[in-house]
């Protein structure tokens, strides 16, 4: 059975996690902004499009591996070549 202190420890490290990835989150998208309009701009046949829609898909379905209990690493959720791992 887990004490209260403990308790309290795990809790106050998960909300700091969320606030910090939430955080990094906003400031991306601020500087990525105006690399987004660009590429929207540019993107004629809707590729952007098809891959953001392939992209929440295969999020949702990858929603029920993260439940189990894997974490991932900060770094990796901040990093702006996330979405390019199937480039490798």
């Amino acid at each position: 059975m887990q004490t209260l202190a403990v308790d309290i420890a795990t809790t106050f490290v998960d909300d700091a996690t969320a606030l910090v990835t939430g955080l990094g989150r906003a400031v991306l998208k601020l500087a990525m902004a105006p690399i987004d309009r660009i590429a929207n701009a540019c993107d004629i046949a809707g590729v952007l499009t098809e891959r953001r829609a392939t992209f929440r898909m295969w999020r949702a379905n990858r929603s029920h591996a993260r439940r189990e209990g894997r974490r991932f690493s900060l770094l990796g959720r901040l990093s702006p070549f996330r979405h390019l791992a199937h480039l490798t």
